[in-house]
């Protein structure tokens, strides 16, 4: 039950990125399932797709429970950071919509760097951090 819940108060976001990962599909990306996580990637970055956004500054990013990267190997090399996003937008819901610009305001204002020390970023990397712990299993693997 607490599982549909979590999809639930996230599916507003999760659609967002449903509709823009549509949009991705109709130009050559492939949809995978993960762990009740949409990825959506071009194969490779030769790709027209993955070559129109490799003009973007970002290499992946979260909606809901869709991730959207411009690559397979970005989305496998993004992977840890990316699920922890979901993981916020489990907590926060459609809430992250306005959260997350307005941490990286206050960050700006503060003088810091707003992408780098958005409170959810530094969420996102210590998560990454934790699973780079020795003796952990490296969960970046490829897709298969």
């Amino acid at each position: 039950m607490l599982t549909f819940i979590k999809y639930l108060w996230a599916a507003p976001c999760t659609a967002v990125g449903a509709c823009l990962g549509a949009v991705m599909m109709c130009v050559g990306a492939k949809l995978r399932l993960r762990a009740g996580i949409a990825e959506v990637a071009f194969l490779n970055s030769a790709t027209f797709g993955a070559q129109t956004l490799h003009r973007l500054p970002i290499a992946s990013i979260t909606f809901g429970h869709v991730v959207l990267a411009r690559t397979e190997q970005e989305q496998a090399r993004l992977r840890i950071h990316e699920r922890a996003h979901v993981t916020q937008y489990e907590k926060w819901g459609i809430l992250l919509f306005v959260l997350y610009p307005v941490s990286s305001l206050a960050q700006a204002v503060r003088g810091g760097h707003a992408y780098r020390d958005n409170h959810f970023e530094v969420q996102a990397r210590a998560a990454e951090q934790e699973q780079a712990t020795p003796g952990m299993p490296d969960s970046r693997a490829r897709f298969s």
